[in-house]
């Protein structure tokens, strides 16, 4: 009996182990987080039935549309994201300052968890040799307001601002969600979707570069 158990335990441990971890910034400039873990959604009765195919985000972008669109030129592609600026009205002002200010223009990928999210937005990744740091900067200065929105859920193609454990000190680093991510609704300002790109966005891999941002209209 007592082998059982131990048996039980060590497994538990494994697969608990082996769960991603959420995006997350880790030092006061906000990074994407990489601490968030998934939480384990197992023992829901919706897990047991066979989940629906999602509809691209290219298909239900919003029809005419005025919110300002990020034009992502990267080596693998490019990526269309529109912005939330009537839910997230500081989020989508801070973002658009940083692309007109060509903050992205030249930063590298520096996360990338398959199925889970791709994170960019760490100015240090343009150095190569400080490798060992990427996923710890930002602008240096956070939004400085919450704005989760229960409106705006991580889907696929979703994008957000990620931070180091309070949503008001977000700053420049950003993923782009692979799929429903619900564990990150209650604390990830989601405040864009992918409308055009989504194969470009799952195709980049860490140190991948963005060569441009611009911001359309």
């Amino acid at each position: 009996m007592r082998r059982r158990s131990a048996i039980f335990i060590i497994l538990t441990l494994a697969l608990v182990g082996c769960s991603p971890s959420a995006p997350e910034a880790t030092v006061d400039e906000t990074t994407v987080p990489e601490a968030l873990s998934d939480a384990p959604a197992g023992n829901t009765a919706v897990d047991s039935e066979p989940a629906a195919p999602e509809a691209s985000p290219e298909v239900v972008a919003a029809e005419g549309a005025t919110a300002p669109v990020l034009v992502f030129e990267t080596v693998k592609g490019t990526i269309e994201i529109e912005t939330y600026p009537d839910e997230a009205p500081k989020t989508v002002e801070h973002i658009v300052a940083l692309v007109r200010r060509r903050f992205y223009n030249g930063l590298r990928v520096h996360r990338v968890v398959p199925d889970f999210v791709v994170q960019f937005g760490d100015p240090q990744t343009r150095n190569m040799t400080r490798r060992d740091t990427w996923g710890s900067g930002g602008s240096g200065t956070p939004i400085g307001v919450s704005e989760v929105n229960p409106i705006r859920k991580h889907r696929l193609g979703a994008v957000a601002v990620a931070h180091p454990g309070d949503p008001s000190r977000a700053d420049s680093q950003i993923y782009i969600s692979f799929g429903p991510q619900p564990e990150l609704d209650p604390d990830f300002t989601v405040f864009g979707q992918v409308v055009s790109g989504i194969d470009v966005a799952r195709d980049l891999a860490v140190t991948d570069v963005i060569r441009s941002v611009t911001v359309k209209p």
